[in-house]
């Protein structure tokens, strides 16, 4: 019988980064803090991150793609997007370059967030109008397009 040999640290780490990578695209600093998390040498993390990265199996520029994808087909704005995107680490030019990029009407996507949760019709009072404001800027959508909306929502 052979004696069993112990697998590479470095291939330990990657097949945590791989089997975490099979669920749901991770950006790099999500994806290095989860193996953190486990135990692993930072040193370590970081040479097996470039190489997943160099092998094209670890990209934020796909991360931010689908992440903007995602989050506005749940009904959530540019500028929240972009600060959920910096908490993952993600560089704020590549999150810009992203959203721009993104085949989504922004105007649309707040018309249609702004029709399900209110209704049709106009706000009942300023309080009323306070309270939608205050939810699509929360939801992270641009002031100039909070107030389009609340222009054409105002009390009779």
């Amino acid at each position: 019988m052979k004696p069993q040999t112990e697998p590479e640290p470095a291939a330990v780490v990657e097949s945590a980064a791989v089997r975490l990578l099979a669920g749901r695209e991770h950006s790099r600093q999500e994806l290095a803090r989860k193996l953190a998390i486990r135990g692993y040498p930072a040193g370590l993390i970081d040479r097996v991150l470039d190489d997943l990265a160099r092998r094209r199996l670890l990209s934020d520029e796909r991360f931010a793609e689908l992440y903007i994808a995602q989050r506005s087909r749940k009904g959530y704005g540019p500028l929240r997007i972009r600060a959920e995107l910096a908490e993952r680490g993600v560089a704020g030019e590549l999150a810009s370059g992203w959203l721009a990029k993104a085949d989504v009407d922004w105007d649309g996507l707040l018309a249609d967030l702004a029709l399900r949760r209110f209704g049709e019709g106009p706000a009942a009072d300023q309080r009323e109008l306070g309270r939608r404001g205050r939810f699509l800027e929360q939801r992270g959508f641009p002031i100039a397009l909070v107030r389009r909306y609340l222009d054409q929502s105002r009390p009779a």
